[in-house]
């Protein structure tokens, strides 16, 4: 069964997912933030693979969820209150979060 995402809800400072196997994950609004998947954020990497990681400066608003959209039926992009927005967040990978979030 492909993974699919129901439903997603902002509950405090977790985001709620429920998936069409029935089961619900909960991520915190910080972890998630923190492992944001997107190039500013994590890196890329070189010819060779290597990878440099940059430093990323975090502020409140860093962590302060503003909206969300669902892409392409297999992903989730979360926009934050200081203007970031470009990890796209595979449903494998937030399950994977949520997973470590218990």
């Amino acid at each position: 069964m492909r993974l699919e995402l129901r439903n997603v809800q902002l509950i405090g400072n977790e985001l709620a997912l429920a998936w069409n196997d029935g089961s619900e994950s909960f991520v915190e609004l910080g972890m998630l933030r923190r492992a944001c998947p997107c190039a500013a954020c994590g890196g890329e990497p070189d010819v060779l693979g290597h990878v440099a990681r940059p430093h990323v400066s975090y502020t409140d608003k860093s962590f302060e969820l503003v909206g969300f959209e669902l892409i392409g039926g297999y992903a989730l992009q979360p926009r934050w209150a200081d203007g970031h927005s470009t990890g796209i967040y595979s449903f494998t990978y937030l399950r994977r979060l949520a997973q470590h979030s218990d």
